[in-house]
């Protein structure tokens, strides 16, 4: 297999100058360097964590003003963006983008609107999968090779990644080594990087000392470099050059070639700067948000039950978040890590928005290694959110009613953990209970059924599942199921809850029934 790559010479004409004074620009300069048709890389992770607005802000005020530059094909890891205008969202013009590859859209709706009306070429690629894949490409190999992905919506055979119908390249393909199967993902030919840092020195030496997580930038930096592309970073506060502690600098000045100011920007959509999310300070556990009742708090109080002390734990993104405030509540914080997918190890994540800042994290690593550790099956357990659950124990957790959201890190996570707890409601929209009394009520039944005979995406396979002897369970307010061989079986039931009415009249499919215990009357006191 041939390996696109700049020729050994080209790169060598333009190694002087790399160790020299950068200049700094303003956004608007920053933008009018971007050339049409150009694969760019934007970093950053959900709610405003490293995120360089002031550099997509401009870029898509140039293109309001001078139509350009126009179809960018974008590549994110993480989700970039508040949920309603910030991040990729700022880019989510018709002609600006003709692609995006991203790890998760729930955090751009204005970007997934393109793609769902057929506007762009769309991709969703694991998470773990991109961040690990720029660490390729810097090393000018020709692509990731990983198990991550089989038998889910991004193997090849089934959806191969693609969100739309106007995306029609394969960029995923299936491959054996050593009569086993894998898929091979293509290094991208990256442009342009812009990313964010705290501080620059005049070299360009980056330090993330107020971010809320490591991420991928030295990856991402050394992958654009790789390429003969430029990268634009995007700091609070400029320094003489050396004046840095050297182990403090994560990305070197030889793989930067533009420096922005940005005096305000704050560390993530809703906060200035919380020193807790650095290790500045440590947070009082009890000045944490406190879960309240109802079948939210359910759900991670009989998800928590399932941790052993001493254990490594992933959380995901939605309901499974609150587990880390029960863990809070009862003083578990030092008696177990959570890890999550932008680097932390220990402390307590943040949930909503600023998913992947964690408060008192005992240590942060960048997010591509961390992944190596997720796959390799460092994870004791972890708690993943479902949209929908189908008759074999498939979960669809990245699009749910239409809606592109992005499977994020749970791929790699629930196929590289043996033991899995899926988080969610039995059904949506509209549910109301009352809890109290040791006994689950329900007053108002959701409009929708989760439960169903086929989800409309596989993002988690039970088949590959069982082909890795993995433990898996689905805990909701009101029941709680385990994969087993031939679909999922009803294990436990709320106090309080008609089996007949409450349950299975809730479900699209019958599941396998044994015997059936009753959920610790404690959690609905």
């Amino acid at each position: 297999m041939s390996v696109p790559a700049i020729p050994v010479a080209a790169t060598a004409s333009r190694a002087l100058g790399r160790w020299a004074t950068k200049p700094v620009l303003t956004p608007a300069e920053v933008a009018a360097r971007v050339p049409d048709q150009a694969t760019v890389f934007v970093g950053g992770s959900g709610g405003g964590i490293q995120e360089p607005t002031a550099l997509l802000a401009a870029i898509g005020e140039r293109f309001g003003a001078e139509q350009a530059p126009s179809r960018l094909a974008i590549w994110h890891c993480s989700g970039v963006g508040d949920r309603v205008s910030t991040g990729i969202n700022l880019l989510a013009h018709e002609g600006l983008v003709r692609r995006v590859v991203g790890g998760h859209w729930g955090m751009a709706p204005k970007m997934a609107a393109l793609a769902q009306a057929d506007l762009i070429e769309a991709y969703n690629l694991p998470q773990g999968v991109i961040a690990q894949l720029l660490r390729e490409t810097g090393g000018r190999r020709p692509g990731l090779v990983t198990g991550v992905g089989l038998r889910t919506f991004v193997d090849p055979r089934v959806e191969g990644g693609k969100l739309n119908a106007v995306t029609t390249d394969d960029i995923v393909e299936v491959i054996a080594l050593d009569g086993r199967e894998q898929l091979f993902y293509r290094a991208p030919a990256l442009d342009v990087a812009l990313i964010r840092a705290t501080s620059a020195d005049e070299l360009g030496n980056l330090s993330f000392h107020e971010e809320a997580a490591m991420l991928e930038a030295f990856s991402a930096a050394q992958a654009v470099k790789a390429n003969g592309g430029t990268v634009h970073v995007q700091v609070k506060y400029l320094v003489e050059g050396y004046s840095l502690p050297p182990h403090a600098v994560k990305v070197p000045g030889a793989l930067v070639d533009t420096v922005t100011i940005v005096a305000d920007q704050p560390q993530t959509s809703l906060q200035a700067y919380q020193p807790g999310f650095t290790g500045a300070s440590r947070v009082p556990t009890t000045s944490l948000p406190v879960l309240p009742r109802g079948p939210r708090r359910i759900v991670a109080e009989r998800a928590s039950e399932e941790i052993e002390p001493g254990s490594v734990v992933n959380l995901g993104v939605g309901m499974p978040d609150g587990i880390a405030q029960i863990a809070s509540e009862r003083g578990l914080l030092r008696t177990l890590a959570f890890a999550v997918e932008q680097g932390h190890f220990g402390g307590a994540p943040a949930g909503g928005v600023e998913f992947g800042a964690v408060y008192n994290a005992a240590a942060s690593i960048d997010a591509p290694y961390q992944f190596d550790y997720f796959d390799g099956g460092g994870l004791d357990i972890a708690f993943l959110g479902m949209a929908e659950v189908d008759r074999h124990g498939n979960v669809n957790a990245s699009r749910h009613r239409g809606t592109i959201s992005g499977a994020g890190g749970f791929i790699n996570i629930s196929q590289g953990t043996h033991r899995v707890v899926f988080c969610g409601s039995l059904t949506a929209i509209g549910a109301r209970f009352e809890v109290g009394g040791g006994r689950l009520r329900v007053l108002t039944e959701g409009q929708v059924h989760k439960f169903v005979p086929d989800v409309a995406q596989i993002t988690f396979s039970a088949d590959r599942a069982r082909e890795l002897g993995q433990e898996i369970l689905y805990v909701t307010e009101r029941a709680v199921f385990a994969l087993v061989a031939d679909g999922i079986q009803l294990i436990e039931i709320a106090p309080g809850i008609d089996l007949q009415a409450d349950v299975l009249d809730q479900m699209s499919f019958t599941p396998l029934i044994g015997e059936i215990s009753t959920m610790d009357v404690r959690f609905f006191s």
